[in-house]
């Protein structure tokens, strides 16, 4: 895997909380906010780069395709920025938090579709004001798309606990890393798959259920990985946002070298690991609950372990591809930062920890993220 060769294509999107510069509660002004970003940068030919998400105090930022992590980060960061600078101009400030720190009511966004959500879901679509990070990484066949599905599912926890930003909630501390994850497995068809076999067995999952009626849409086929429907990507969704832009990076990086990874090992004709769903969902919530600060379950033995040892497994086995696209050193250095400063789960607490002021909080998570 160490001669030259096309990288793919990969991009991200972050979905981002609104709030008031000062007390730092929520703002519901994603449709001003969005208005004033697309007329500073010109964007009404791309409304989908940034877009409105479920609530109003909340929206979404995407990246065009990307071919190298340098590109991709000039991307990240010129969204980012492009954001805080509108939402100034509204008299509000952006923050990358997977969930919020201090008390809130969150208010629907009027849509047909999300008022139709918030109808069949009750309270689940009440209390949905998180933020993620989904990664998508290009595939050339639904074919490949689905092996790479399949050989990724034990590699997606160690994901979430390096991204792990949300550890309070409505005021209080949850004693989770990512409180995001919990709330999101409110919704019927989230977390961890079987393996699928092939984009005929994928196609009659996602039949399955939306026949039962459960799901409004296709869209709301809410796996920890899936296919996209719009592009030709593996959409991997199991992160909350980052609250540094090199955190992002990182996740990109690890995300497209696991699909590299895994895309090689089913054209060498090497099966996936048989796994079971039950197990990869103990393994996602304990990333959820420790993060990066105690043990987690490592990929390969099933067994605890520390958070060191298993992200450094994680990387032991992207490495090929990292060393491939010429990001290993990159990678190497981005996650020993996060592994000695912490996720934003441990900068959030350190912060409280200090001041006592879930508004100091926030304004700190306005400083990080578009610095």
């Amino acid at each position: 895997m160490t001669r030259p060769v096309k990288r793919r294509t990969f991009g991200v999107e972050e979905e981002f909380l609104l709030v008031d510069p000062v007390s730092g509660s929520p703002r519901a002004l994603s449709g001003a906010v969005i208005r004033c970003a697309r007329d500073q940068d010109g964007q009404e030919s791309r409304p989908g780069v940034i877009d409105t998400e479920l609530q109003r105090e909340q929206l979404e930022t995407d990246t065009p395709p990307c071919s190298s992590l340098e590109e991709l980060s000039d991307r990240i960061r010129e969204a980012r920025r492009t954001i805080s600078l509108a939402a100034a101009e509204e008299g509000a400030a952006v923050a990358a938090l997977a969930t919020c720190p201090v008390r809130v009511r969150p208010s629907l966004t009027p849509s047909r579709r999300y008022r139709r959500m918030a109808d069949e879901y009750a309270m689940t679509a009440d209390e949905q004001l998180t933020c993620g990070c989904h990664v998508h990484v290009r595939v050339e066949s639904p074919e490949e798309g689905v092996a790479v599905l399949d050989r990724i599912r034990p590699w997606l926890p160690p994901l979430l606990a390096l991204s792990g930003n949300s550890p309070f909630w409505q005021g209080r501390d949850t004693g989770y890393a990512s409180w995001r994850q919990q709330v999101w497995w409110r919704w019927p068809s989230s977390g961890p798959t079987e393996p699928f076999g092939s984009p005929e067995g994928y196609r009659r999952a996602v039949k399955a259920l939306l026949d039962t009626g459960a799901l409004l849409d296709e869209g709301m086929i809410y796996f920890d990985a899936r296919l996209s429907r719009r592009y030709p990507t593996v959409e991997i969704r199991v992160a909350d946002v980052c609250l540094r832009p090199g955190d992002t990076v990182l996740l990109a990086a690890l995300a497209r070298a696991l699909v590299e990874v895994a895309a090689r090992s089913w054209r060498e004709g090497r099966e996936p690991d048989p796994v079971r769903t039950d197990l990869l969902r103990m393994a996602m919530w304990r990333a959820s609950r420790s993060g990066m600060d105690e043990d987690l379950v490592h990929p390969v033995t099933r067994h605890s372990a520390p958070a060191r040892e298993v992200v450094g497994a994680l990387l032991d086995h992207a490495a090929p591809a990292l060393e491939r696209y010429g990001d290993l050193a990159t990678a190497e250095r981005l996650l020993e930062r996060l592994v000695e400063e912490g996720n934003g789960a441990r900068r959030q607490r350190a912060v409280y920890e200090r001041t006592g002021d879930m508004g100091k909080v926030v304004a700190d998570a306005v400083q990080c993220t578009s610095p």
